[in-house]
């Protein structure tokens, strides 16, 4: 009886390894009527995703609480924090959908809210390096109303595309009826998910062409500046590299987060093993949890604001505590 039970024990495991191979290699977004096992790569991005979430939501609460920080640069940034902050909240209704609440129907939207958001994210990170631009090459004129006119169309287009990306699966295009149509990340096409990678190289060549202006702007301001102020060359020289390095490392920290993902996308298939998906998305990820520290954290205004929640009740206490009968 024992070694009958055993048969059957092996031959149910080999099915299942059978059907697992027939499904293809490529990862799945969608959720299916068996309980999934727990996978430690979903795991880590549902962790990834929950900070994500925590940072940008500060920092949508920051922008949004404060009047001051309306300016045109701090609503993209807002815009940026937002996209990302949808991002982080699309991995952790992923995560659960999947293995907590299994439906087609939500799951998908899921993945229309992870393409929408992400796709945000990328087109805010180009308005912010055309804001960069424009204030530099028109810096006269920057604290204008047709600043903030432009801004606000900037806003529209981009949210206004992301939103219509992100519906395209949920309003049928995707692969649950055809396998042979699937990308390396269902249910999305093969189709969609080039069109996607095709318009991340687009953006990626366009802000490399900007920053590569920005730098040579920065360059011949710090020229100028020194021969009015009779600046040492050596101190020319450090102000460039600081500008130069800063720039670097924007560009460079968006390029190695999101090239190795946008590549496979072109190139993988969805027959390959889910593993390599995993390893490219997750960098891609962590963009979203990089963009508050450069873009937000690191900006003097927003630093203020976060110092004076922080320690609000310990300098109100303060100032209570110096004020003298004179000053009253």
């Amino acid at each position: 009886m024992n070694e009958n039970f055993s048969k059957s024990s092996g031959e149910s495991e080999q099915s299942i390894w059978l059907e697992s191979a027939e499904d293809g290699g490529s990862l799945d977004l969608t959720s299916v009527p068996r309980e999934p096992m727990l996978n430690p790569w979903d795991v880590v991005l549902c962790i990834s995703g929950t900070v994500i979430a925590c940072e940008n939501a500060i920092v949508v609460a920051v922008i949004f609480y404060t009047p001051s920080l309306r300016t045109p640069m701090f609503l993209l940034i807002g815009s940026l924090a937002t996209a990302d902050l949808l991002a982080g909240l699309g991995l952790i209704l992923h995560f659960v959908f999947l293995y907590c609440v299994q439906s087609e129907a939500v799951n998908l939207i899921t993945v229309g809210l992870l393409v929408a958001s992400f796709t945000a994210s990328v087109s805010s990170l180009l308005a912010i390096t055309i804001d960069r631009y424009l204030s530099l090459y028109n810096a006269l004129t920057y604290y204008s109303e047709h600043t903030v006119t432009r801004t606000y169309i900037m806003l529209i287009l981009t949210w206004g595309v992301s939103l219509c990306l992100g519906m395209l699966p949920v309003v049928g295009w995707n692969c649950l009826k055809d396998t042979s149509s699937c990308s390396i990340v269902r249910p999305l096409t093969k189709t969609n998910l080039v069109i996607l990678s095709v318009s991340f190289f687009m953006v990626f060549a366009l802000m490399l062409q900007l920053y590569a202006q920005i730098c040579k702007i920065v360059c011949r301001h710090a020229h100028q500046i020194a021969l009015q102020r009779h600046f040492l060359p050596t101190s020319h020289y450090v102000t460039t590299r600081k500008g130069i390095s800063t720039l670097a490392v924007i560009l460079g920290t968006f390029a190695s987060c999101w090239l190795p993902f946008a590549i496979y996308c072109l190139l993988g298939d969805y027959t390959y093993p889910p593993i390599y998906t995993y390893i490219t998305l997750l960098p891609a990820t962590y963009n979203s949890m990089i963009n508050p520290i450069i873009y937000a954290f690191r900006n003097q205004e927003i630093q203020k604001v976060l110092w004076a929640a922080c320690c609000g009740c310990m300098s109100s206490k303060l100032s209570c505590r110096s004020r003298s009968p004179s000053d009253v």
